[in-house]
């Protein structure tokens, strides 16, 4: 009777074990959401800025563009910027330059490559002062591409 309720639990736990394993290898990795691929609006009150930020590998980069909608024709800033600049300008310091900053206008491209692994910041601002009333809808899309070719294996 003890050895026929061994093998019992010894083949029950094969096969929770069995199962988990073939769960796991035919639902794949995990897929998780990148801050860096997104789309949206933003409203932009005079002078203020909005930012979207995220982890970029060394070598790979982020696509996408940004237009003014309301009102047309303005211009909307952009500058990216690595953990160490972000950390002097939250903490109300000069950060140096952007890692890039496309000239401002109304409908620009963003292709930013990193060089290397950090937290990058994309900082879209109006630049236009606090009088002037001018607040900017402006839409926003960005994707995160990988420098990796995807050849199907894992």
């Amino acid at each position: 009777m003890t050895g026929a309720l061994r093998s019992v639990i010894v083949i029950g736990v094969c096969l929770v074990l069995a199962y988990s394993i073939i769960t796991a290898v035919l639902s794949g990795p995990p897929v998780a959401a990148d801050p860096l691929t997104t789309s949206g609006m933003y409203s932009l009150g005079p002078g203020n800025t909005t930012v979207i930020s995220g982890e970029i590998t060394g070598g790979d980069f982020v696509l996408g563009n940004y237009s003014a909608v309301n009102p047309p024709g303005v211009n909307v800033t952009l500058s990216v910027y690595n953990s160490t600049q972000w950390a002097v300008l939250t903490s109300g310091g000069l950060p140096g330059p952007a890692q890039w900053s496309p000239n401002p206008g109304p409908e620009v491209r963003i292709l930013y490559s990193a060089a290397y692994t950090d937290t990058f910041y994309f900082v879209f601002g109006n630049p236009y002062p606090l009088w002037s009333n001018i607040t900017i809808n402006v839409y926003i899309v960005t994707e995160y591409e990988s420098n990796v070719a995807d050849d199907g294996f894992a």
